[in-house]
Protein backbone atom coordinates (compact mmCIF):
# COMPACT_ATOMS: atom_id res chain seq x y z
CA UNK A 1 0.00 0.00 0.00
CA UNK A 2 1.38 3.43 -0.83
CA UNK A 3 1.94 5.98 1.90
CA UNK A 4 -0.63 8.23 0.23
CA UNK A 5 -3.34 5.61 0.67
CA UNK A 6 -2.36 4.90 4.27
CA UNK A 7 -2.50 8.65 5.03
CA UNK A 8 -5.98 8.81 3.50
CA UNK A 9 -7.08 5.84 5.62
CA UNK A 10 -5.61 7.44 8.72
CA UNK A 11 -7.51 10.66 8.03
CA UNK A 12 -10.75 8.72 7.51
CA UNK A 13 -10.16 6.82 10.75
CA UNK A 14 -9.51 10.06 12.64
CA UNK A 15 -12.62 11.67 11.19
CA UNK A 16 -14.70 8.68 12.31
CA UNK A 17 -13.49 9.29 15.87
CA UNK A 18 -14.75 12.86 15.96
CA UNK A 19 -18.17 13.50 17.44
CA UNK A 20 -20.70 15.00 15.08
CA UNK A 21 -20.40 18.35 16.88
CA UNK A 22 -16.61 18.35 16.49
CA UNK A 23 -16.83 17.36 12.83
CA UNK A 24 -19.13 20.30 12.11
CA UNK A 25 -17.58 22.76 14.57
CA UNK A 26 -17.02 25.30 11.84
CA UNK A 27 -20.59 25.15 10.54
CA UNK A 28 -23.22 27.25 12.33
CA UNK A 29 -26.80 28.21 11.75
CA UNK A 30 -28.99 30.83 13.38
CA UNK A 31 -31.53 29.19 15.64
CA UNK A 32 -34.57 31.40 16.12
CA UNK A 33 -37.57 30.39 18.19
CA UNK A 34 -40.02 31.64 20.74
CA UNK A 35 -39.06 29.87 23.98
CA UNK A 36 -41.43 30.20 26.92
CA UNK A 37 -42.83 33.39 25.42
CA UNK A 38 -39.45 35.00 24.68
CA UNK A 39 -37.74 35.43 21.33
CA UNK A 40 -34.46 33.51 21.18
CA UNK A 41 -31.75 33.81 18.55
CA UNK A 42 -28.42 32.02 18.84
CA UNK A 43 -25.76 30.53 16.61
CA UNK A 44 -25.51 26.74 16.84
CA UNK A 45 -23.86 23.84 15.06
CA UNK A 46 -26.38 22.00 12.87
CA UNK A 47 -25.77 18.80 14.86
CA UNK A 48 -27.05 20.30 18.15
CA UNK A 49 -30.05 18.53 19.66
CA UNK A 50 -32.87 20.59 21.15
CA UNK A 51 -32.32 18.99 24.58
CA UNK A 52 -28.72 20.27 24.72
CA UNK A 53 -29.79 23.74 23.58
CA UNK A 54 -32.42 23.92 26.32
CA UNK A 55 -30.31 22.49 29.15
CA UNK A 56 -26.76 23.57 28.31
CA UNK A 57 -27.02 26.68 26.15
CA UNK A 58 -30.13 28.23 27.72
CA UNK A 59 -29.64 26.72 31.21
CA UNK A 60 -33.25 25.58 31.61
CA UNK A 61 -32.64 22.40 33.58
CA UNK A 62 -36.26 21.44 34.28
CA UNK A 63 -36.22 19.47 31.04
CA UNK A 64 -34.44 16.29 32.06
CA UNK A 65 -31.84 14.24 30.20
CA UNK A 66 -32.31 10.53 30.72
CA UNK A 67 -32.46 7.77 28.09
CA UNK A 68 -31.56 9.99 25.09
CA UNK A 69 -33.36 7.57 22.75
CA UNK A 70 -36.95 8.83 23.10
CA UNK A 71 -38.28 6.11 25.35
CA UNK A 72 -38.67 7.71 28.76
CA UNK A 73 -40.27 11.13 28.15
CA UNK A 74 -38.15 12.94 30.76
CA UNK A 75 -37.06 15.48 28.12
CA UNK A 76 -40.58 16.24 26.84
CA UNK A 77 -41.26 19.81 25.71
CA UNK A 78 -44.04 21.39 23.69
CA UNK A 79 -43.15 22.38 20.14
CA UNK A 80 -45.99 24.35 18.58
CA UNK A 81 -48.26 22.84 21.22
CA UNK A 82 -47.32 19.21 20.57
CA UNK A 83 -45.31 17.06 23.01
CA UNK A 84 -41.87 16.22 21.62
CA UNK A 85 -38.93 14.28 23.03
CA UNK A 86 -36.27 16.97 22.84
CA UNK A 87 -33.51 14.34 22.85
CA UNK A 88 -34.65 13.14 19.41
CA UNK A 89 -35.06 16.50 17.68
CA UNK A 90 -32.33 18.56 16.12
CA UNK A 91 -32.52 22.24 17.04
CA UNK A 92 -32.65 23.31 13.39
CA UNK A 93 -35.90 21.34 13.04
CA UNK A 94 -37.49 23.64 15.62
CA UNK A 95 -36.22 26.91 14.22
CA UNK A 96 -39.14 29.32 14.04
CA UNK A 97 -41.25 27.24 16.45
CA UNK A 98 -43.01 28.09 19.67
CA UNK A 99 -41.29 25.96 22.35
CA UNK A 100 -42.53 25.56 25.90
CA UNK A 101 -40.53 23.89 28.65
CA UNK A 102 -41.69 23.05 32.17
CA UNK A 103 -40.33 26.46 33.27
CA UNK A 104 -42.59 28.16 30.73
CA UNK A 105 -45.70 26.63 32.26
CA UNK A 106 -45.14 28.27 35.62
CA UNK A 107 -43.95 31.75 34.76
CA UNK A 108 -47.01 33.32 36.42
CA UNK A 109 -47.56 30.73 39.17
CA UNK A 110 -48.14 27.02 39.08
CA UNK A 111 -49.99 25.64 36.10
CA UNK A 112 -53.15 23.75 37.17
CA UNK A 113 -51.56 20.46 36.07
CA UNK A 114 -48.48 21.17 38.18
CA UNK A 115 -50.71 22.01 41.15
CA UNK A 116 -52.64 18.75 40.69
CA UNK A 117 -49.37 16.77 40.66
CA UNK A 118 -48.35 18.43 43.93
CA UNK A 119 -51.74 17.97 45.61
CA UNK A 120 -52.18 14.34 44.54
CA UNK A 121 -48.62 13.12 45.08
CA UNK A 122 -48.07 12.55 41.36
CA UNK A 123 -44.32 12.31 41.86
CA UNK A 124 -41.78 10.61 44.06
CA UNK A 125 -38.23 11.41 43.00
CA UNK A 126 -39.62 14.00 40.57
CA UNK A 127 -37.31 13.20 37.67
CA UNK A 128 -40.11 12.19 35.29
CA UNK A 129 -42.51 14.86 36.54
CA UNK A 130 -41.64 17.65 34.07
CA UNK A 131 -42.16 15.32 31.11
CA UNK A 132 -45.37 13.92 32.60
CA UNK A 133 -46.74 17.42 33.21
CA UNK A 134 -45.87 18.52 29.66
CA UNK A 135 -47.63 15.46 28.23
CA UNK A 136 -50.75 16.07 30.33
CA UNK A 137 -50.84 19.77 29.41
CA UNK A 138 -50.67 18.83 25.71
CA UNK A 139 -53.45 16.27 26.16
CA UNK A 140 -55.76 18.69 27.98
CA UNK A 141 -55.14 21.45 25.44
CA UNK A 142 -56.25 19.07 22.69
CA UNK A 143 -58.99 17.30 24.66
CA UNK A 144 -60.15 18.89 27.96
CA UNK A 145 -62.22 15.81 28.89
CA UNK A 146 -60.22 12.72 27.87
CA UNK A 147 -61.25 9.18 28.70
CA UNK A 148 -59.03 7.02 30.91
CA UNK A 149 -57.80 5.22 27.78
CA UNK A 150 -56.87 8.57 26.19
CA UNK A 151 -54.99 9.59 29.35
CA UNK A 152 -53.07 6.32 29.34
CA UNK A 153 -52.27 6.73 25.64
CA UNK A 154 -51.06 10.31 26.19
CA UNK A 155 -48.75 9.13 29.00
CA UNK A 156 -47.51 6.05 27.17
CA UNK A 157 -44.34 7.89 26.12
CA UNK A 158 -43.46 8.75 29.72
CA UNK A 159 -41.88 6.33 32.16
CA UNK A 160 -41.97 6.68 35.93
CA UNK A 161 -39.70 4.32 37.81
CA UNK A 162 -40.87 5.31 41.30
CA UNK A 163 -44.58 5.91 41.85
CA UNK A 164 -46.47 3.04 40.28
CA UNK A 165 -48.60 5.65 38.46
CA UNK A 166 -51.38 5.83 41.10
CA UNK A 167 -50.56 9.40 42.13
CA UNK A 168 -49.94 10.40 38.52
CA UNK A 169 -53.36 9.18 37.41
CA UNK A 170 -55.03 10.85 40.42
CA UNK A 171 -53.27 14.09 39.49
CA UNK A 172 -54.39 13.85 35.86
CA UNK A 173 -57.98 13.13 36.93
CA UNK A 174 -57.88 16.11 39.30
CA UNK A 175 -56.56 18.33 36.49
CA UNK A 176 -59.35 17.13 34.22
CA UNK A 177 -62.00 17.82 36.87
CA UNK A 178 -60.68 21.01 38.24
Amino acid sequence: MSSHNSDANLDEDNLALLSSEEAFAEERFTFNCNLNGKAISTELPPSRRLLKVIREDLELTGTKRSCEIGRCGACMVLVDGRPVNSCLVMAYQCSGAEITTIEGLSEVGLHPVQRAFLEEGGFQCGYCTPGMVISVVALLEENPHPTQAEVEEALSGNICRCTGYGGILRAVNKAIGG
